[in-house]
């Protein structure tokens, strides 16, 4: 059975609860004029000593159907919520690095979590309230309209009112609502730096000023919080004072003229029932309105993610590649918060097996042209090229396992070391060859050591391993995956000079039959590149082997000796 069957299923029964629910309210109310005028009055013992059965059915049934109401909307919310953060999540996974970068953290999470949770309150709490307390007050007043038509039909008149009234309150309610979620994004993406950066934050002095936003945000989230209640409580004792002031009339009326002649006794008391037992539905639905409008609120903003553009593919094409030579052709790059171009007219090849060296000052564009072969952003202009296919064709899944990445902001998972080497699709991988990729990264020896070897948690982004260890494993992963095309974006730069020459050896023996494009900080672990291209300004200014370079006199030659004096 799929799940929207089963959703749908359970709806009924939650609907069929709240229509017995409502049922036992109505049949109450109705139960006290026979109980009067019949037992009471007329002194009917037989009738009377069934009116307790009658009122313990009645509350057996009104439990029964309000336990059915309440877990099977429960049910079916939760379930829904369940299944909308999910596809929040894959949406978030699948979004554009480009998505990434102009979103903020905080608020992303802010979505899934706060957000969410307003749609499931509306799509339980909220829904619930509105079919159970609606058919009860249709219940009630189809009772007071067949007792008395006439008293009841000053309720048509207050109709409009009520109506015109909770109009004005929804539209208030929509936008504090939207200003709440914006300030839970805010003060969610304020807790998450201050976390993340908290040894930057205790370092340079952070902790006032951190302290300080923080308060701000919060007082901000307080005060708009605060400003719904406020509304709130106003509406709802305005709701309810409408309500009493008709009560008040009808029974003003019915005991000041002499419309008690044209009753009996058991129908005004009944007629009074129904309309006391009208407060409390009515109560919960002018409160309803706030749940509505918060998870009204908080839907747009959750389908405006779901809505958004994920990275383009092309499903359909797997060609199989069994060499891999790359061509940059013309290359123009730039990030979309960026009015300048950070790549201009890149244009060069490299040919299977064969690894290139990228080198120049930092903020030259070096990472920013790695970045485009994996398709993490797509250039303005120009093509790059599998030999000769244009990588924007190719399926996206398909171009990214023939590419291993060492970064130089390595990312470690919270979990053990095992499952962070063997990450992703690499978890098909037995032990040994795991064992066999820390080996070759010069990490073996140091996870042995560990009480619990590779089951060690190494906890978020690796924060209980040092800067070396944790780039030892990012590089272990990229050993294991043995992708034909390795990119290395200063892959040992957290390492110690007796580490660096250890793994160096390493990654030359990965890189030997792979097509490779390496960053390096340190120069003399490139000399043996098979092209060297100096990036200055995002632009190519030489380019060549080691020795021709050296030869030239120029940039790379500066950099080179620069280094050495150092």
């Amino acid at each position: 059975m799929s799940r929207t069957k089963l959703y749908k299923k359970i709806f009924i029964v939650a609907v069929l609860g709240m229509i017995i629910h409502a049922m036992a309210d109505t049949s109450f109310a109705a139960l006290i004029k026979p109980l009067l005028d019949g037992s009471f009055i007329e002194q009917d013992k037989e009738f009377l000593s069934i009116i307790p059965i009658l009122i313990i059915f009645i509350f057996i049934f009104r439990g029964l159907g309000s336990f059915m109401s309440n877990y099977g909307m429960a049910y079916v919310g939760r379930s829904i919520i369940r299944d909308i953060r999910k596809d929040m999540f894959d949406k978030i996974i699948k979004k554009s690095s480009q998505s990434y970068d102009q979103s903020i953290t905080g608020k992303l999470v802010s979505k899934i979590t706060f957000d969410a949770e307003q749609v499931a309150e509306a799509a339980t709490k909220a829904i619930t309230i509105i079919i159970k307390d609606g058919l009860t007050i249709v219940g009630l007043l189809a009772l007071m309209f067949y007792y008395s038509f006439y008293l009841s039909i000053g309720l048509i008149l207050l109709a409009p009112l009520i109506g015109l009234f909770l109009k004005i309150m929804s539209s208030k309610f929509r936008s504090i609502s939207r200003d709440i979620q914006k300030s839970m994004g805010q003060l969610t993406n304020v807790v998450e730096e201050s976390i993340i950066g908290h040894r930057v934050i205790k370092i340079f002095g952070g902790q006032e000023y951190e302290t300080k936003n923080f308060h701000d945000v919060n007082t901000n989230n307080r005060s708009k919080n605060l400003r719904l209640i406020f509304i709130q409580s106003l509406s709802i004792p305005l709701m309810q004072l409408i309500i009493a002031l008709f009560a008040a009339g009808i029974i003003y009326y019915v005991t000041s003229a002499n419309y008690l002649d044209e009753i009996s006794v058991g129908t005004f008391m009944s007629y009074l029932t129904a309309m006391i037992m009208l407060f409390a539905p009515i109560k919960r639905l002018s409160e309803v309105n706030v749940i509505l409008q918060r998870g009204i609120a908080a839907s747009e903003s959750i389908f405006a993610l779901l809505d958004s553009e994920s990275e383009p593919d092309n499903e359909d094409n797997h060609d199989i590649i069994d060499e891999i030579s790359i061509s940059f052709k013309n290359i123009n790059f730039k990030y979309e918060t960026s009015k300048d171009l950070v790549l201009k007219n890149i244009s060069f090849h490299i040919k299977q097996g064969e690894t290139v060296a990228l080198v120049g000052k930092s903020g030259s564009g070096k990472t920013s042209l790695l970045d485009l072969l994996p398709r993490l952003y797509k250039p303005v202009s120009g093509s790059i090229f599998f030999n000769n296919q244009d990588i924007l064709k190719l399926d996206l899944g398909f171009l990214r396992k023939q590419i291993s990445y060492v970064g130089q902001d390595f990312t470690l998972f919270n979990d053990t070391i095992l499952n962070n080497i063997a990450y992703g699709e690499l978890n098909k991988y037995e032990i040994i060859d795991v064992e066999d990729a820390a080996k070759k990264a010069n990490a073996f020896n140091f996870i042995n050591s560990l009480p619990n070897k590779f089951n060690t948690h190494v906890g978020q982004n690796g924060i209980l391993l040092s800067g070396g260890q944790k780039q030892r494993i990012a590089i272990a992963r990229a050993i294991l995956k043995n992708a034909p095309i390795l990119l290395l974006d200063e892959a040992t730069s957290a390492l110690d000079s007796e580490s660096e020459s250890l793994i160096q050896e390493s990654l030359n023996k990965l890189a030997a039959n792979k097509t490779s494009i390496v960053i390096a900080h340190r120069l003399s672990t490139i000399v043996n590149a098979d092209h060297i291209i100096v990036v200055d300004n995002g632009e190519i200014i030489e380019q060549g082997t080691h020795n021709d370079l050296l030869n030239k006199s120029g940039a790379y030659f500066t950099l080179f000796n620069s280094q050495f004096k150092n």
